[in-house]
C-alpha cells in the first residue's frame, strides 16, 4: 500500500470506528465490525485495524478483502498468533488467529476465542 492508498484507508478506518461508537448506528455496525489488535511478528509493535467479521459461537472468521494490498494478516500465517478483538460482547476478547489462503487467492483469518472467565 502506498502513501496515496494509506491516507484514504486511515480516514475510512477512523470513520468506521467513530460510527461503531455512535448510539444509533453503533449497535448495528458492531454486529459485523470489530477492531482487532495484534503484535507484529518482526517489529514487536502493537497494531490495530477495523475489520468485518462473522461469528459462530467461540469462533470468528475475518475475510480479508484485497489481501495482496494488505500485510496485517500475514502475521497469522503458519501456526498463527495471538489477537485481541476490541469490544466484542461488550469487552475485549483474546484469541488465537490463523490465516489461510486458498488457490484462488482468497484469505480467511480464523480466530478461536479464548474462554471467558
Amino acid at each position: 500500500m502506498n502513501v496515496f492508498q494509506s491516507r484514504p484507508a486511515k480516514f475510512f478506518n477512523a470513520a468506521f470506528l467513530a460510527l461503531r461508537d455512535a448510539p444509533v448506528v453503533g449497535p448495528l455496525l458492531g454486529r459485523s465490525l470489530v477492531e482487532i489488535s495484534w503484535v507484529g511478528r518482526t517489529s514487536g509493535k502493537t497494531f490495530s485495524t477495523p475489520v468485518n467479521y462473522r461469528r459462530t459461537g467461540d469462533s470468528v472468521v475475518i475475510g480479508v478483502m484485497a489481501p495482496d494490498q494488505k500485510k496485517w494478516w500475514r502475521n497469522f500465517l503458519g501456526e498463527g498468533g495471538p489477537i485481541t478483538l476490541k469490544d466484542l460482547d461488550g469487552s475485549d476478547r483474546s484469541g488465537h488467529a490463523v490465516a489461510t489462503r486458498d488457490e484462488a487467492g482468497k484469505v480467511l483469518v480464523k480466530v478461536a476465542l479464548d474462554a471467558t472467565t
